[in-house]
């Protein structure tokens, strides 16, 4: 069963990668021509983020495939057969798409509280400026963690595969999103900002001022963040510096090395 299971995510994960594939390209081309803020000279920061994505996708199919299979395997209760049919089931994958995305959002917002968890996360802090390569900016033990971590909901919640394949779609589809560089029209970004995340909601979430950096914790659904008060009062400001108070960011090999050694900041 686990080999199906496994096979199922290899071959829906084909489409996710294309997908987001397409929107990364899009997103990639688009913030070079209607940029928000003058991107920072040289290749160095591309490449270390670039280093960081290709390690990721390596290890995807080898390590975060099979800890969903083994979670989808091992549910801790079966949904009956009319919660799969009409508009039951449309209804299910709506409430799964909310609750997983809230489950998101308290993930996150445990990285930046909890020290070893954020002794991963600050790989993605340490970023000083923000496009769609940032999305994918990540340790890979944090990758790693929060695949061990969505297992949780997935074994209580029990929705279907396609609807864990669709809401993790969904999630890297909106931190391309909000991470990029791209220019909105405010009209559009206020009334987007008020349903999803936007880049001027996440922009703050970066800013170097800890009071920020520890806000805005939304990752789809904008709302958490005034539903459980950690919305930032604070509005984008194009000078506000990116990254962490007093922390450069470091080459690839030394992002890879951070959360194993030096004193917690």
């Amino acid at each position: 069963m686990i080999t199906a299971t496994y096979d199922f995510l290899l071959s829906s994960g084909s489409a996710k990668i294309y997908i987001t594939g397409l929107v990364f390209i899009a997103l990639f081309a688009i913030e070079r021509v209607v940029r928000a803020a003058k991107a920072p000279d040289g290749s160095a920061r591309l490449f270390r983020n670039f280093g960081l994505m290709a390690i990721i996708f390596l290890m995807s199919p080898l390590i975060i495939a099979p800890l969903t299979a083994h979670g989808a395997n091992n549910l801790i209760w079966t949904r009956p057969e009319w919660a799969n049919v009409g508009i039951a089931a449309a209804l299910f994958i709506l409430i799964d798409l909310v609750l997983l995305d809230c489950w998101t959002y308290w993930m996150h917002r445990f990285y930046h509280r909890v020290p070893l968890m954020w002794r991963l996360h600050k790989v993605h802090h340490l970023d000083e400026f923000l496009d769609t390569t940032s999305a994918f900016r990540f340790h890979f033990c944090e990758v790693v963690l929060s695949a061990i971590l969505r297992l949780i909901p997935i074994m209580i919640l029990a929705p279907s595969l396609g609807t864990v394949i669709l809401y993790e779609t969904l999630l890297v589809v909106t931190a391309l999103f909000h991470h990029s560089n791209v220019k909105l029209p405010n009209r559009v970004e206020r009334a987007l900002s008020r349903i999803i995340v936007t880049p001027s909601i996440h922009w703050v979430h970066h800013h170097a001022v800890k009071a920020d950096t520890n806000s805005n914790f939304a990752a789809v659904f904008s709302f958490w963040d005034r539903l459980f008060r950690s919305k930032s009062r604070a509005e984008r400001d194009l000078a506000m510096k990116i990254g962490l108070e007093s922390i450069e960011d470091k080459s690839l090999f030394g992002l890879i090395l951070m959360p194993f050694i030096g004193k917690e900041q």
